[in-house]
């Protein structure tokens, strides 16, 4: 098997070619299913686990937090802060609507967080999961029942010290991200995550090409990928954002990018991860994490998705038409 890499680049192993057709074959499956596509891939890995997109915003959970969380809200940096973090700490749609259902739409000065606690704490002994096994979040100590008491309490501090204020002054995606880190149980990875989520917002739109944060699912991609790699995983998903169109076309592949959007360094960390995931199946002799399946299995809805919605700073024309390619043989 031929690869491409630049002078610059370490030894890599095959499922460094993976990452470029997961990419690819993940990107159409995408646009397969917005033209209602039945069959959107013959990948029997891809189409019988559960994947993220290759762009993260197209996520449902981020389509949903952009579409419905955000601009619900009145223009008010205050309550976009508060909204954003509250759906996103528990990163849950059911959750989300859940508390709507219960207390309306949440805002900081009108939804007592006792309330949200209390609507949280019946779910709960209901035996409904209100968390996304998407993520952990550590709970931090400060005097809830549980965890959950224990997470809106810290929501409710960080607007009570005027973290939104200070948020709306950040000139960086970075400097969102140094705010969030000194947050007590926000860990690197979740500063990175809900700051990219807060740079969906108006109100700090931020230039997700600056700067990224690696999480431990991409490390262990990174790791399948680059054996012997020693330097910081961040350059790695740097250059690999930087020299994208070069790999693709190294490979005959035809992205289809994001209405023109390229894929960003937080799409490229995720591919890492995803990939970590696809290799367990696709290459199980590398080692990584160290776990050998893949949890989430994949059966299609049959639903349409809905149209995307996008952050308005990235001006992405969604009306576009794209050429959607059939779904292509598989060759594993």
């Amino acid at each position: 098997m031929q690869f491409y890499f630049p002078s610059c680049w370490p030894t890599a192993t095959e499922v460094f070619e993976s990452y470029w057709y997961f990419a690819a074959e993940r990107q159409r499956m995408y646009f397969r299913r917005l033209a209602g596509h039945v069959a959107v891939t013959s990948d029997p890995i891809l189409g019988g686990h559960r994947f993220t997109n290759a762009y993260r915003a197209s996520d449902r959970v981020s389509q949903y937090l952009i579409a419905r969380v955000i601009p619900a809200s009145d223009a008010n940096a205050e309550d976009i802060f508060f909204r954003t973090l509250l759906f996103k700490i528990f990163n849950k749609i059911e959750t989300w609507q859940l508390l709507v259902r219960e207390l309306g739409e949440p805002h900081w000065r009108e939804t007592p967080v006792c309330k949200i606690f209390r609507a949280l704490s019946r779910a709960r002994e209901a035996g409904i999961a209100i968390y996304s096994g998407a993520y952990i979040m550590p709970s931090p100590s400060l005097g809830g029942t549980s965890k959950a008491d224990n997470h809106v309490r810290l929501l409710d501090s960080m607007l009570r010290l005027e973290l939104h204020k200070r948020w709306v002054e950040c000139r960086s995606l970075r400097e969102v991200y140094e705010l969030l880190r000194g947050v007590p149980s926000l860990g690197s990875f979740l500063a990175f995550q809900f700051a990219i989520d807060l740079g969906y917002t108006d109100f700090v739109p931020v230039n997700e090409a600056s700067f990224v944060v690696a999480g431990p699912g991409a490390r262990s991609g990174i790791a399948k990928c680059f054996p012997a790699f020693d330097r910081r995983p961040e350059d790695l998903i740097m250059l690999v954002t930087q020299e994208q169109d070069e790999q693709f076309a190294a490979r005959g592949s035809n992205f289809l990018s994001l209405w023109g959007r390229r894929l960003q360094p937080i799409d490229c960390q995720n591919l890492f991860c995803e990939v970590d995931k696809y290799a367990r199946v696709a290459y199980p002799g590398h080692s990584g994490s160290g776990r050998k399946r893949i949890k989430q299995s994949y059966r299609p809805s049959g639903k349409p998705i809905p149209p995307p919605v996008f952050p308005r700073s990235w001006g992405i024309d969604t009306t576009s038409p794209i050429s959607v390619v059939p779904a292509f043989s598989f060759v594993g």
